[in-house]
């Protein structure tokens, strides 16, 4: 199916009510938390909010696969293997956020095509903030421009916001960020795909993570990319590739400045990443 045939504005705009109907009546409403066998939290809004995409996208007409953080990893790994094209979705991005009472929380969606990423959105209801992307067309946040991407990136790292995540770096490097961090300030603000949106909406410069899953990276950074920005790996690889292992994350909102962040870290980098 090509990038026009697919109702994506309409597919997007569906997130809307999802997640004013399954995740604000459930935010601060002391609802049941649940573990994950590596630890990550779950709630009742995950489930509720992935059976609510999969309908939206039946009902516009997509009959491919769909990749959900909440499947088990066999179905996952299959749908990798067998699928030349699926939709990847991540129902409630932030869930520890969501379920500790941080409004810092989104639905994230993204077709993948063979190994392309060609629609990204990323829907937050508690600011009404629909991110979109897709590879024949510009970022928009609800539909139009997001005013900070028409300023001109910052030039130096020392004048950057930076969005790092800490405890998933090597602890040298963390130390040093900690201590001498390149950058003017820093935020974590614990919910990746909204972070890569926020990034490519210019409100933030600079982005570090030790490692994501492709539903935390996918539609955000095709945003960056449709946005101008420029990303790879902490190896100088692509960041999003068909595979559930976590890779790291090293983007900004310019090719230059993400070279220059580069080479701050590449002292800090002991060895090439192996898979986890």
């Amino acid at each position: 199916m090509t990038t026009t045939a697919i109702p994506f504005s309409d597919l997007a705009q569906g997130l809307r009510e999802i997640g004013q109907q399954e995740l604000l009546p459930r935010f601060e409403a002391d609802i049941a938390v649940d573990y994950k066998a590596d630890g990550s939290v779950i709630t009742e809004a995950d489930h509720a909010v992935d059976a609510r995409v999969r309908t939206l996208l039946g009902a516009y007409g997509q009959d491919t696969p769909v990749l959900s953080e909440e499947q088990a990893r066999g179905e996952q790994a299959r749908v990798l293997e067998t699928a030349p094209a699926f939709w990847l979705v991540d129902p409630l991005d932030g869930t520890s956020n969501f379920a500790g009472g941080m409004p810092f929380f989104a639905i994230s969606i993204a077709r993948i095509e063979g190994d392309r990423v060609t629609h990204g959105a990323t829907y937050d209801p508690v600011r009404e903030e629909l991110f979109t992307a897709t590879e024949d067309s510009a970022l928009e946040l609800n539909g139009v421009t997001p005013p900070a991407t028409t300023r001109p990136p910052v030039t130096e790292l020392g004048r950057a916001i930076a969005l790092v995540d800490y405890k998933r770096l090597d602890a040298p490097l963390a130390g040093e960020l900690a201590c001498n961090a390149p950058f003017r300030s820093q935020r974590n603000l614990g919910a990746c795909a909204l972070e890569w949106a926020w990034l490519a909406a210019g409100r933030a410069d600079l982005y570090l993570h030790g490692g994501q899953a492709p539903w935390d990276s996918a539609a955000g950074g095709l945003m960056l990319a449709r946005a101008g920005g420029a990303m790879c790996n902490l190896a100088g690889e692509p960041v999003f590739g068909r595979s559930l292992t976590k890779r790291s994350a090293v983007a900004a909102r310019s090719d230059t400045l993400l070279a220059d962040w580069r080479a701050w870290l590449a002292p800090w980098l002991a060895a090439p990443e192996t898979p986890s």
